[in-house]
């Protein structure tokens, strides 16, 4: 049975098109990963299946009393509602139905016999209703989610006006897996999750019986959860049997007939144009040359697909470094409350550190607190001598109405429109998106300008806090070779095992020091 169906679906912003007579079909019980480079329109397709966005040609169609769920990173949470209110507001339409069965019991004291009679018949399905829903167990159901995606450390009775945004998006989620819609959408859950939970969330996922659209970079996630892909790329959607590696397979395979097609029929082509030129001028040979034309005329060109362009991430290098990079002598950091124990850290010269560990136990806290951009609650860091720092950050709040030009610009005055434009072209990013402005682009393009100023801008130490979040595999693999290649230091957080480990010379467990009990 269909889901979800999409017919000839288009779609652009301004000159810029995204889809074109797209068509996708969901059935029940399939777990399907949307994949595609960043731009390709993953999460404008979802905003636009979710009513979100208003497509600029066609069909939408859901199945009737279908529940449908999206992890909304924007939707809004009430200030004095707790994590667990939000969680238990999964279940609201069970809380209204039981509002529904007292006032028929409240009726019931003071009913005739007929009219008691009649009252029971309605209230024995809203009874039956909550039972086979579990409706007595919803805080058994809350704690276990929770405790799932680690909320229980952060504690279910906080007010959600006082989470991260990370923390947010962890309750957003469990209220979505609590509700256990007829239909998950996904759009780059593991973005805010450390390793344990996401590795809840693929075996949750993976014994999901129902249907879900995720939307990942994260490949072996991704691979560990779906039985279906649909690859965007080049404005059509294709689908693909099968986990992320059998969709590689098939993919190169067709690509590589497609070229070899390709190439055949090219020959073909300059065979028959170069016989008509030759004989079309000839009587006698005059019929054979318009025949030729005419098979000309009538052949199916294969295109190939345009190849987007890889980015390169190239660091500009600083003098090198004094031999120390940090020192932090009994450093306690927090902001209302210590967030670790007394920490003597040191970082020298050519140690390239992964920070790992659980969220909201202080890892950018930590950062910002070397970088001395907050002020530790006690203790000191001392900063070496010729630091040139770069610095990346999660997540940047405010609104941007800069193009991508105007925003390296900026950055960089003594640069030509040319070396600006080379520069943002180096990072992956077409025509179309250097002229856009930074605020309609995808999360993973507005990643590849922000690296585009770092790597731009002369460093001997990166301090990088989640940079893969929301990248492209192109570009994890380069950005990865990048940081192999960095002469500097480098820290980083991290929740990529397959992404850092190659690159750091030491980890450091954050849990070890953390306040915060696991």
């Amino acid at each position: 049975m269909s889901i979800l169906t999409v017919k000839n679906l288009s779609h652009g912003f301004g000159d810029r098109a995204i889809f074109q007579a797209m068509s996708f079909r969901l059935l029940k019980g399939e777990h399907v990963g949307l994949i595609g480079a960043n731009g390709e329109g993953k999460s404008t397709f979802m905003n636009i299946i979710t009513g979100k966005l208003e497509p600029d040609e066609g069909k939408i169609e859901w199945a009737s009393k279908v529940r449908v769920g999206y992890l909304d990173q924007h939707a809004a949470l009430k200030k004095g509602m707790t994590i667990r209110d939000v969680l238990k507001s999964a279940f609201q339409y069970l809380f209204d139905i039981e509002a529904e069965m007292n006032e028929i019991y409240a009726k019931m004291a003071e009913a005739t016999p007929d009219e008691l009679e009649r009252l029971m018949e309605e209230v024995a399905p809203l009874q039956d209703l909550l039972t086979n829903n579990d409706f007595y167990t919803i805080d058994a159901k809350v704690v276990e989610i929770a405790r799932g995606l680690g909320l229980e450390d952060i504690g279910l009775d906080r007010d959600v006006h006082e989470l991260s945004g990370g923390q947010r998006t962890k309750v957003l989620l469990a209220k979505l897996l609590l509700e256990k819609p007829d239909i998950l959408l996904l759009d780059e859950p593991t973005n805010y999750l450390d390793e344990q939970h996401i590795t809840w969330l693929q075996r949750y996922l993976q014994e999901y019986e129902n249907a879900f659209i995720l939307i990942s970079h994260d490949i072996p996630f991704l691979n560990s959860v779906i039985n279906l892909v649909y690859h965007m790329e080049n404005q059509q959607l294709n689908r693909y049997v099968g986990d992320y590696d059998r969709f590689k397979q098939v993919y190169e395979a067709k690509k590589q007939q497609l070229e070899a097609a390709y190439k055949k029929q090219q020959q073909e082509i300059a065979e028959l144009k170069d016989f008509v030129q030759r004989n079309k001028a000839r009587v006698s040979t005059r019929n054979m040359a318009m025949s030729r034309q005419k098979k000309l005329d009538k052949m199916e060109v294969i295109e190939l697909a345009k190849e987007k362009p890889k980015p390169e991430f190239h660091f500009k290098e600083a003098r090198t470094s004094g031999k120390l990079i940090f020192e932090t002598r009994q450093l306690v950091i927090g902001y209302d409350e210590p967030l670790s124990r007394p920490l003597d850290l040191r970082m020298e010269r050519g140690q390239k550190i992964a920070l790992i560990g659980a969220n909201g136990i202080g890892k950018t806290t930590l950062l910002r607190s070397i970088l001395g951009e907050i002020q530790p609650l006690s203790g000191s860091v001392e900063r070496g001598e010729y630091l040139h720092i770069g610095y990346f950050e999660q997540e940047i709040k405010t609104a941007n109405h800069n193009t991508c030009i105007e925003e390296i610009w900026n950055e960089f005055p003594g640069f030509t429109q040319f070396e600006v434009r080379a520069a943002l072209a180096k990072c992956g990013l077409t025509t179309q998106h250097i002229e856009s402005k930074v605020e309609v682009l995808s999360g993973g393009e507005k990643a590849k300008v922000r690296l585009c100023k770092l790597i731009n801008r002369e460093t001997n130490l990166l301090v990088l806090d989640e940079p893969t979040n929301h990248l492209d595999v192109d570009a994890k693999d380069e950005l990865r070779r990048a940081l192999k290649a960095y002469k500097g230091s480098v820290l980083i957080i991290c929740h990529e095992p397959e992404f850092y480990r190659d690159v750091v010379t030491d980890v450091w467990n954050c849990e070890a020091w953390t306040t915060k009990v696991f």
